[in-house]
């Protein structure tokens, strides 16, 4: 009875004082009532967003300086923590950061599924489809077996096609026309049953969804995605292959004030001030673990399932965990090379965005080049979950290094046939050759929507 009185009185004081933090959810009774928190708004287009303090939002302050502090010195060039749409906190760069557009790298893979669901959302493809539905009906557009691979194939990663990470990239400035040469890569396993984290992959599904949308992917997106959650044209770019064809899998170039608004998107479930602009039900399937990845869903990464598996660089390495342990296991994420990443966790309203270049310390290669979740994110959560005040988010302990994968082939990731077939995929399609032309369409394309975000004007395909 005493303790209970104790805690009673000690909880009171800390509401009634100000300046005084909540006593931490930890060894509090489990009735224990909070003071109601601060909800703001998610900002229109060209505000900034609206701040709370820690408490307002019930988190620590400590903890919240303590996870700002970790995350500045682990890579991250710009930090912010989001509870109720509110920015508690950010980073000692951000004000220099904010608005400077970089490469998001695979972060643009989960945009490429957030337009899939608003395609799916107005009925113009089904996850079950064959993409040769949607592929054009001529030559260089894929034998039987390639076009019987499904979108669901491609949202999860397994396409069965063979992958190299850098021999696909390394095209970027000669691709003539990326989807095609995604169907231009032989099979290495059969499609639905095996995870490979391949670049050309999502390249061909924003073709196929480009198809099915029957317009610009880029042009759809603007009117029907960034414009809703006040992402203006002139404040990114997104490259494009010489034949025009939007990438899948990177290369799209947006600051962090920007990118913070697709998380929070996904943090409402779909909902931007009243406006469904993708949704709850696609939302909530894009972070369903797979039975080939328990780590990733659809072009999303999860912390549903386990095993975790990641990126083929060096190899693709296989941990027995979730991506985040320190986490709650609804968080889910958008993730992109050297880490710039959108943390989403449904279920305590928290939101993190964050770039910057690396900052794992783990002693495995996978983990130090970004390709499996290690010890950054376990730390930085662990942290912050200490600061979460009214809901108990159990302590872990100490992160615990992975073991240790010595794989370092280089033709996991660099692979003279993955790179030949980009390079001459079809008799149809090859690097100078496509489709009966030198295609360049791309390049003016690039050129121009680059200038315009350089100059600050709006983009040409609004």
């Amino acid at each position: 009875m005493l303790p209970s009185l104790v805690s009673s009185f000690l909880l009171a004081l800390a509401f009634a004082v100000p300046g005084v933090a909540p006593i931490p959810a930890y060894g509090l009774p489990s009735r224990a009532v909070y003071p109601p928190y601060k909800q703001c708004i998610l900002p229109a287009a060209g505000e900034d967003f609206e701040s709370a303090t820690p408490r307002e939002v019930n988190l620590n302050q400590t903890a919240v300086d303590e996870a700002i502090a970790y995350a500045s010195t682990h890579g991250r060039i710009s930090v912010q923590i989001f509870r109720h749409n509110c920015r508690v906190a950010r980073g000692p760069l951000d004000l220099l950061t904010d608005e400077i557009p970089n490469n998001v790298w695979s972060v643009t893979k989960s945009v490429i599924s957030m337009i899939t669901g608003m395609a799916h959302d107005r009925n113009l493809l089904a996850l079950d489809d064959p993409i040769g539905k949607y592929l054009p009906d001529e030559p260089g557009w894929g034998d039987a077996e390639h076009r019987a691979i499904t979108i669901r194939d491609l949202l999860t990663e397994t396409s069965g096609l063979d992958e190299a990470i850098l021999s696909e990239a390394a095209t970027v400035a000669t691709d003539a026309s990326s989807p095609q040469e995604a169907l231009g890569e032989s099979f290495k396993y059969p499609p639905g049953t095996h995870f490979e984290y391949s670049q050309r992959v999502p390249d061909l599904m924003s073709f196929v969804v480009q198809q099915a949308l029957g317009e610009d992917i880029q042009t759809f997106a603007q009117r029907n995605l960034f414009d809703p959650i006040g992402i203006p044209s002139d404040s990114f770019f997104w490259l494009r292959d010489r034949s025009g064809n939007t990438y899948g899998y990177a290369w799209l170039f947006m600051p962090p004030s920007q990118l913070a608004k697709l998380g929070l998107l996904m943090q409402n479930g779909g909902s931007w001030n009243g406006q469904q602009v993708i949704s709850s039900d696609w939302v909530s399937q894009v972070s369903q673990p797979t039975g080939t990845n328990g780590c990733y869903g659809y072009l999303f990464w999860t912390n549903k399932g386990k095993p975790c598996t990641g990126a083929n660089i060096p190899s693709a390495q296989t941990v027995n965990r979730q991506m985040v342990p320190s986490a709650p296991d609804d968080l889910y994420a958008m993730v992109g090379a050297l880490q710039q990443n959108n943390f989403i966790i449904p279920s305590l309203g928290i939101t993190v965005t964050w770039t910057g270049v690396l900052g794992d310390t783990e002693p495995n290669l996978s983990v130090l080049l970004s390709a499996t979740p290690g010890d950054l994110y376990y730390n930085f959560f662990r942290i912050l979950m200490r600061g979460v005040e009214d809901v108990q988010v159990p302590d872990p302990g100490p992160f615990k290094d992975d073991p240790l994968d010595l794989d370092i082939n280089p033709l996991n990731y660099i692979s003279p046939a993955v790179l030949l077939n980009d390079l001459v995929s079809s008799p149809e399609c090859n690097v100078v050759f496509c489709n009966g032309g030198v295609p360049v369409v791309g390049v003016m394309e690039n050129l121009q929507e680059i200038a315009n975000a350089a100059l600050g004007l709006p983009s040409n395909l609004v």
